[in-house]
């Protein structure tokens, strides 16, 4: 197992850039996070920041990377809810949150709201995760083809969020999968993912001859797809085996 990735971020047209990301290695052993604030909740850069940093130190602090896998969203929600009652912001500091870790040659992630990982094998999605979000909810239904989720007017609207009350927990987590050459992942905010096509994806793993020239490659479609509208905070985590 030979992990290559790298880490983008950008403020988009935005004042404030609201995305999160981390890497951690320990033991072999690799955990990536990804979380995008909700601005429109307020305080979104520090719910962000309060989850990813959260998870972070979990995973450098556990002797036990599957119980701290089990627990690491459920115990950054009760992190994140002591804050909001600290700064008197319980309706403010919301946030996406995504979390890959790669150990012993086996993968597993877990993620809540709209930021994705997607996952390749052979310069192809192999699978993607699903966004808890409205359109989502609309292409599950089959009320709208998936290629209409980039562009519906809900796009926006969230069903499942960090930051909010939870009377079970919210997010989806896989199980764990077996790692092979050549496999990738990303890890992306919907900054991100929204103006380049899944093609677009797989097209520059493809060309690529590392994680930065990948990253490299789909910012450059990104700044020309977006031109000229207001960009969102853009992030992504780009992950190769080689």
């Amino acid at each position: 197992m030979s992990i290559d990735y790298n880490i983008f971020t950008n403020v988009g047209s935005r004042s404030v850039n609201e995305d999160s990301v981390r890497v951690s290695k320990k033991d072999g052993a690799f955990c990536f996070v990804l979380c995008d604030g909700l601005g429109g909740h307020g305080k979104g850069e520090l719910a962000s920041a309060c989850v990813a940093d959260y998870i972070r130190n979990l995973f450098l602090e556990s002797d036990d990377l599957d119980v701290f896998f089990e627990s690491a969203l459920d115990k950054a929600q009760e992190e994140l809810l002591k804050q909001q009652k600290k700064l008197n912001a319980q309706f403010e500091m919301k946030t996406t949150a995504t979390l890959l870790l790669i150990k012993d040659n086996m993968y597993r992630y877990a993620h809540i709201g709209d930021s994705r990982i997607y996952c390749f094998r052979n310069n192809k999605v192999l699978c993607r995760t699903l966004d808890h979000s409205v359109p989502q909810m609309l292409v599950l239904a089959g009320d709208i083809k998936e290629k209409k989720i980039r562009s519906h007017p809900d796009r926006n609207k969230l069903l499942r969020v960090m930051g909010v009350e939870w009377e079970c927990s919210r997010y989806t987590m896989s199980d764990y999968e077996e790692l092979k050459s050549g496999d990738a992942f990303l890890l992306c905010s919907d900054g991100f993912w929204e103006p380049i096509l899944e093609k677009q994806m797989c097209k520059t793993l493809k060309k690529s001859t590392d994680a930065q020239n990948w990253m490299d490659e789909m910012t450059k479609i990104i700044i020309k797809n977006a031109k000229d509208t207001d960009m969102d905070n853009f992030s992504g985590i780009a992950v190769i085996n080689r």
